[in-house]
């Protein structure tokens, strides 16, 4: 059991600046997240081996905001709405009741295309998954780049820190973004470059009081920015950690390899050695079947379609005491996700 307090520093603290009024009204209901659980003053939480029904409910002080209890499992959901999620109520909220009425209990809301959501959405999102106890996370918009020219930069800083701003106001905890390309640039040169720009976006992001971890996704071709080395690199920055998208990295090698519980032991061993130990207990993951030629990633697939290792994976991240999330990002999204989930929990008896 892991007990972590956050002091509260006064009303509103950690609400960004700028946010409406509404929006401010309602921001002092104490919200935690964890990998594997949302919490709220006098909700039930639960510790290992215990569960919701016989768990303790813990008294909440003024001068702690939240108080988190660990439990090392992972939470599974999609990347994206469900494609099954009804039309009414529709939208994120819709999302978020549809994914626990099929006993998901995670989303990434799919923000892909641009950031175009008001401050009165984030928060009924943020309530909505509140209430359903589903844990958020955002996908920044694809057309970042951390490596872009300086005309360029401004631009791709924006849609990151829209993201992480109105995620937060959303009730994210992680900003999964695709880091960029290489340009055919020396790796090194490049990884410079990012640290400096990734380093003044966490400086902004802090000094506004968001706390909301940024993931550079490990990427599915070899031209990207996004190995594991470059992901484990950036995330010597206090507040970035890696998304861990393993069929990319099945699909980055170009010839089949990344895929046997060797190749992922030894990954697993490198991060918890980079990050440390208790990073493997709030791992983010992306995962799905992958198409791949010599170039790398093509396209998604169903799990059943492709040759990606996945219940071998399942058995290392058990075995390492792994836990978090992990997020379906196949053409089935629930439906990959609910098989995703029967698995671990198949292993976990």
């Amino acid at each position: 059991m892991v007990k972590t307090p956050r002091k509260r520093a006064g009303p509103h603290s950690a609400l960004p600046p700028g946010s409406s009024p509404k929006c401010r009204q309602n921001w002092d209901t104490p919200l935690a997240d964890t990998a594997n659980g949302i919490i709220f003053p006098g909700q039930r939480c639960w510790a290992r081996g215990s569960s919701w029904r016989d768990a303790q409910v813990f008294d909440w002080l003024d001068e702690i905001r939240t108080e988190v209890y660990v439990n090392v499992s992972f939470r599974f959901g999609t990347v994206g709405s469900p494609l099954a999620t009804p039309k009414k109520p529709g939208g994120s909220v819709g999302a978020i009741v549809f994914s626990r009425s099929l006993g998901l209990d995670a989303l990434e809301l799919g923000w892909v295309q641009a950031v175009r959501v008001t401050e009165e959405t984030c928060l009924a999102i943020r309530e909505a998954a509140a209430a359903h106890n589903v844990a958020l996370s955002v996908h920044a918009p694809y057309f970042i780049n951390l490596n872009a020219d300086e005309d360029e930069w401004p631009r791709s800083r924006k849609r990151l820190m829209d993201a992480a701003h109105y995620g937060y106001l959303a009730g994210a905890t992680d900003i999964v973004f695709h880091p960029g390309s290489y340009f055919g640039q020396e790796r090194n040169q490049v990884l410079d470059r990012v640290m400096r720009r990734l380093e003044g976006c966490l400086e902004e992001l802090r000094q506004a009081g968001n706390p909301v971890s940024l993931r550079p996704e490990t990427m599915g071709k070899s031209a990207m920015v996004g190995s594991l080395e470059d992901v484990l690199e950036m995330s010597r920055l206090p507040g970035v950690q890696p998304c861990l998208d393993f069929a990319h990295l099945h699909a980055r090698t170009g010839n089949g390899a990344m895929n046997t519980e060797d190749e992922w032991a030894r990954l697993l061993e490198a991060y918890g050695k980079a990050l440390g130990s208790e990073a493997l207990t709030t791992l983010h993951i992306h995962l799905s079947g992958i198409e791949y030629g010599p170039k790398g990633e093509k396209n998604h697939l169903p799990l059943a379609e492709a040759d990606l290792n996945w219940k071998g994976l399942f058995r290392v991240l058990k075995a390492f005491g792994c836990g978090g999330r992990i997020l379906c990002e196949s053409p089935i999204l629930e439906e990959d996700a609910l098989v995703m989930k029967q698995e671990w929990e198949q292993l976990s008896r």
